[in-house]
């Protein structure tokens, strides 16, 4: 999905007020073209185009699933998973720990490689 331009980027651009600025978003937002993205960013919202909105540690533990992984394997690192959910390291991080106290990965920490401790069942994934 396309990133709009900050508020800040939009206040400076325009000289317009960062409420005006809030405005047209929230107008963007209740017309389903705009939603809030991680890092106080918003993105186009593509008609037709999946959006999987479920929490990011679920959506982090479908790639064990995803890519195939077995228990045992090493899991991709945060800074990896950040990129290909387009979202920063800490919250990559937290949502790792909330995996790790559900048991379905293990080790971790500065360093250290994670891996897979059991795989997701149904319950878990839905």
């Amino acid at each position: 999905m396309a990133e709009l331009p900050s508020l800040a980027e939009i206040m400076r651009d325009h000289g317009v007020s960062r409420g005006v600025v809030i405005r047209a978003y929230s107008l963007l937002r209740q017309e389903g073209l705009a939603e809030p993205a991680p890092g106080g960013r918003w993105r186009v919202v593509r008609p037709g185009a999946p959006t999987d909105r479920r929490p990011l540690h679920e959506r982090i533990g479908d790639v064990i699933t995803t890519d195939g992984l077995q228990v045992g394997a090493a899991f991709p690192s945060a800074s990896a998973l950040s990129e290909r959910f387009g979202v920063s390291r800490p919250t990559v991080a937290k949502a790792l720990e909330k995996l790790e106290a559900a048991g379905v990965l293990a080790g971790g920490g500065q360093g250290k490689v994670r891996k897979v401790r059991a795989l997701p069942t149904r319950e878990e994934r839905s």
